[in-house]
Parts: C-alpha cells; sequence; structure tokens
C-alpha cells in the first residue's frame, strides 16, 4: 500500500526526522545490523504516489547507544518542525529499544498543534520480512491526519496507533511489538520547557534479597534522583528502604516502578520493605509509567525544580 499525501499548500509537509535505528539498519560483510540508510534513502524506498514529505537526517544510532543528550536533541528537532508553518505533521524514525523513553519526552516538553508520530522496525531493511515500509507509510498517513494532534505524541507500528504514556516494548521479535502498561488514556503535556541533557537519573534493579549497594554507588555517582524497578506493586526489602532515607537525607528523590509489565502500582505492603514502607520514607510510586518512562518524567521534572507534591501529582498520572 503507498501512502498518497495532499501537496496542496494547505496540507503542507510532514518531516520525516532520521535518528537511525532498526528501520535504517542493514547487515554488513561480518552479520552485524547497523544503521546506514538515511531519512531520504527510506522515503524514496516507499516508491509510488505523490507523499509530501521531507527528510530531517539528524543522527543514525542504534537506540540503545542512545544518551539523555541524544533524545533531547531528537525533542529539540521535533519542536523545530512543529514551529514551521509549513510542516502539516511530524514523522520521528527511531530504534525500539528506547522508543517509550524519547516518545514520553517530547509529549512532555511539546503542546501540539500538529500531530507527532513515532515508528521504527523489528526487522532489518535487507530482511525479507522488514516491517520498515509498512510502519513508515502508517506513520506518514497518521502524521498527515490532523486529528491526532489532540490524542499527543503517538507510536505508529505494528498495524496499531497508540499513545505514548504507559507505553512499553513488549517483543524483542513480534512485528507488533508495543503495549500500553495501563489504560490508553494520555495525559496533556505539562509542556516541561527545561532541557534534560544534564541531569542524571539512574534506574537499580530490585530482586529477591538485593542489597542496597546500587543504591549507594548511584548517590555517590551525582544521580540527581533514582528510579527502582522494583517487585510486584511497587516492593523491595528492608535494607533498601534504609537506603531510601539516605537518599531523603540528601535530596536525592525515589521513584518506585516495577518490573511487572502491566497494571497500576499500589503502595500497600508493609513488612519492613514493601511499598507502604518506602512511601512511608519519601518514596513515589509510578502509578502506570515503567522503569525507563518512569527515568524520563523524573528527569523533566527535576529540571523543572519541581517539589516533591508536584513529583507525586505527575507519577499518578497527573491526577490531584
Amino acid at each position: 500500500m503507498t501512502v498518497v499525501i495532499p501537496t496542496d499548500h494547505e496540507k503542507g509537509l510532514v518531516a520525516v526526522i532520521a535518528t537511525g535505528g532498526t528501520i535504517a539498519s542493514q547487515r554488513d560483510e561480518t552479520g552485524a545490523a547497523k544503521p546506514s540508510l538515511s531519512g531520504e534513502n527510506l522515503l524514496s524506498g516507499l516508491g509510488g504516489g505523490s507523499a509530501s514529505v521531507k527528510p530531517v537526517e539528524l543522527m543514525a544510532k542504534d537506540s540503545s547507544s542512545l544518551t539523555i543528550s541524544d533524545m533531547q536533541a531528537i525533542s529539540d528537532a521535533v519542536g523545530v518542525e512543529l514551529a514551521n508553518p509549513a510542516v502539516n505533521g511530524v514523522v520521528v524514525l527511531h530504534g525500539t529499544d528506547a522508543m517509550e523513553e524519547t516518545s514520553l519526552l517530547v509529549h512532555l516538553q511539546h503542546r501540539l498543534g500538529k500531530p507527532v508520530i513515532f515508528t521504527g522496525a523489528q526487522f532489518t531493511a535487507d530482511n525479507p520480512l522488514s516491517d520498515g515500509p509498512a510502519n513508515l507509510q502508517a506513520a506518514i498517513a497518521a502524521a498527515a491526519t490532523p486529528s491526532n494532534s489532540d490524542k499527543g505524541v503517538l507510536l505508529s507500528f505494528g498495524g496499531k496507533l497508540l499513545p505514548v504514556w504507559g507505553l512499553y516494548k513488549r517483543s524483542a521479535d513480534d512485528p507488533d511489538a508495543f503495549d500500553l502498561s495501563g489504560p490508553s488514556d494520555c495525559p496533556q503535556s505539562p509542556e516541561f520547557s527545561a532541557p534534560v541533557d544534564a541531569i542524571r537519573i539512574d534506574i537499580v534493579a530490585i530482586y529477591p534479597g538485593c542489597e542496597a549497594t546500587h543504591i549507594d554507588a548511584s548517590l555517590d555517582a551525582g544521580a540527581k534522583g533514582i528510579v527502582l524497578c522494583a517487585l510486584g506493586s511497587g516492593n523491595a526489602n528492608a535494607g533498601v528502604v534504609d537506603a531510601l532515607r539516605r537518599c531523603r537525607e540528601r535530596h536525592v528523590p525515589v521513584v518506585v516502578s516495577s518490573r511487572v509489565p502491566e497494571g497500576h502500582l499500589v503502595a500497600g505492603y508493609g513488612g519492613g520493605g514493601g511499598g507502604h514502607d518506602m512511601g512511608a520514607v519519601g518514596a513515589i510510586h509510578s502509578r502506570t509509567l515503567r522503569p525507563g518512562q518512569a527515568r524520563i518524567l523524573l528527569a523533566s521534572l527535576i529540571a523543572a525544580s519541581a517539589g516533591h507534591r508536584d513529583m507525586a501529582r505527575a507519577f499518578n498520572d497527573f491526577r490531584d
């Protein structure tokens, strides 16, 4: 199927920002997949039709290699295209490993007046099963639909169009690779304008019997905030709770998320190390966002100089 986008002045252009990822990758002589195709290459490969699109060549990285500074650069590039009156919508080509993080940052930083759609691929461009062209076609069509701007930043992938709040990658090899950790209602963008590229947030994995070594290491390394990838609905143990007291003493906010992919987190368990105990020493439970996205929201809140109450509201899906 070829997406035909109107080329009249009223509809304008769809800007396609290329950042690399599997959608732009081919295997080299060693068999390793590397981003090697430009946005222009990918658009020209769609063939047929009269799509009114313009490639924006920003970077060529696997998303596993992205830094938070790279994510900020992508968000800034989206802002440039949103401010361009000739552009009707924006597509971001991105690797799937960090898609949920960058797309959330863009949502947090920009109130949309035109659609912004992220997409990518599970299979390289030279794979017979390549899903990139179909995903790109669908994303361009979504970006050319003005009403999509009312839904916040969206992901077009595997035949789905999903909001990015609560987005997570659920499969490493299924073309239908993404899902939501909670209901599909997406909070309106808070329009956080402060850049996050200087904000270090660490994610610490919690597992049965773990010690607080990595929490203390993050404090010593100068982390401005910590996200716990906790157990169940957001639980740990007594040693972790003791470490959170040290975080509070050093004014380092801690957000509790979960390694469980779906469901709302409730700080209900005691016993010395449950979610209730962590809340009692100042930790904030993330109702919906899983660790990767919680890291981006916490960085955005710290950059905005938000206090504990505002942070708690944000991690409660901006509910009072």
